[in-house]
């Protein structure tokens, strides 16, 4: 009961210390930003955001991939970047951002005013097995999805870098992942907390 107590008390300090701003999780397609975002929102009871979900209500229920091919990326990114911002207004969360959502620079600017951002960097064989389990990545829907995702993160990973935070998303339970980053945001918000595990 005691450690239990004290976990809670561990959430309840990195909570407080993160007052109203957000964590944002920013990384590749399959590097488990949603997965690993959910639970980690449960851990510091926080409500969970998938930035893509809301860009599709935004859209009147289109698909990502129909914004892409209706309208394009730059469109796609704009709308992006507008609902990102929004939801960095609406008060603390942990939010999944897309892939290419950290790119843009105002966007980042945004982060960095309300959020602490986490780069969850994950290796391409586990992205690209991850990926190819899903068929709704607009950018990957190519002949060679390797080649496409190697092209993408070393076009990326200079921004990907500019996080506050970099964990690293292995085949590993999520709840691992989890405890990663938990660890990191207590150091990098110098909490002090009994135990968080």
């Amino acid at each position: 009961m005691g450690a239990l107590k004290d976990r809670q008390e561990g959430f309840a300090g990195l909570k407080a210390a993160l007052g109203a701003r957000s964590v944002v999780l920013v990384g590749m397609p399959g590097s488990g930003k949603s997965s690993v975002g959910r639970r980690l929102a449960q851990r510091l009871g926080s409500d969970f955001v998938d930035a893509d979900s809301k860009i599709e209500e935004a859209a009147n229920g289109m698909s990502i991939a129909d914004i892409f091919s209706k309208h394009g990326e730059p469109e796609f990114r704009a709308l992006e970047a507008r609902v990102i911002a929004r939801l960095l207004e609406s008060g603390q969360s942990v939010i999944a951002t897309g892939g290419g959502a950290f790119m843009n620079a105002e966007t980042r600017r945004k982060v960095a005013e309300h959020a602490v951002s986490v780069w969850l960097s994950a290796e391409i064989p586990l992205l690209l097995e991850r990926v190819k389990r899903k068929g709704n990545r607009p950018l990957l829907r190519v002949d060679d999805p390797e080649a496409a995702l190697r092209k993408l993160l070393s076009k990326r990973e200079a921004d990907y870098a500019r996080a506050d935070i970099t964990v690293v998303s292995r085949d590993i339970p999520h709840e691992e992942v989890v405890d990663t980053i938990v660890e990191a945001l207590v150091e990098y918000l110098d909490v002090e907390v009994a135990s968080t595990k």
